[in-house]
């Protein structure tokens, strides 16, 4: 029985769900939009100042069919974020395949740094330092968020921004624990370069997953 699991998890029809849950998207172009979130397990980046660092190992994530998963998606939302972790560590063809015949709007959360598959309606780019993204992410990025925790992320952020397709949008976000320090800086980065728009964690500010 483990086996033949293991061998859905491989083929994408299983997934490592660490957590769904309907909420308002807290960040970048979508935020304050009602949405249905699907948190899979497993990344190996490791970003250091990570707030779901719990989503890390996979192993402690129970393999979910993800027939379940659509089924209590389309309860709540005709929009479905799929974060993690890293969610393209595993293929996501059977997943958004399934959210497609429910006429779902799927959007991503991802550095880019595995290869993509499955069907997106907005993809999301987060890159980052430790492992940066593919050559396709630059290309398919409807929006490019680049997490700041000191001024030298500035210098990361535009050379992200320098790979990007030319209709992506720029989004600056202050980590979390560092804001106080961080949002000053990027007011006035903005204000001096009006490409950049800046992203705050507003379900943190509203008290919502």
């Amino acid at each position: 029985m483990k086996e033949a699991l293991q061998q859905q998890v491989n083929e994408g029809t299983a997934l490592p769900l660490m957590e769904a849950f309907y909420t308002l998207q807290g960040e970048g172009y979508h935020k304050g939009s009602a949405a249905f979130f699907i948190r899979i397990g497993g990344c190996d980046v490791g970003c250091h100042w990570c707030d779901v660092k719990e989503s890390w190992d996979a192993t402690k994530h129970p393999p979910t069919e993800i027939q379940g998963i659509v089924e209590q998606a389309c309860q709540y939302s005709k929009t479905i974020v799929i974060t993690g972790g890293e969610p393209l560590m595993w293929n996501m063809e059977p997943l958004t395949n399934a959210l497609k015949l429910k006429e779902m709007q799927i959007h991503i959360e991802t550095s880019g740094a595995y290869p993509i598959t499955g069907k997106w309606d907005w993809f999301c780019l987060s890159p980052k330092k430790n492992k940066l993204p593919k050559a396709e992410a630059y290309l398919k990025a409807d929006e490019l968020k680049v997490i700041v925790y000191n001024r030298n992320d500035l210098l990361f952020a535009e050379e992200q921004a320098q790979e990007v397709n030319k209709n992506c949008l720029l989004y600056l976000q202050p980590e979390w624990s560092n804001r106080e320090k961080v949002m000053p800086i990027l007011v006035d980065y903005v204000l001096q370069n009006p490409k950049w728009k800046v992203s705050l964690q507003t379900h943190k500010y509203l008290n919502i997953p």
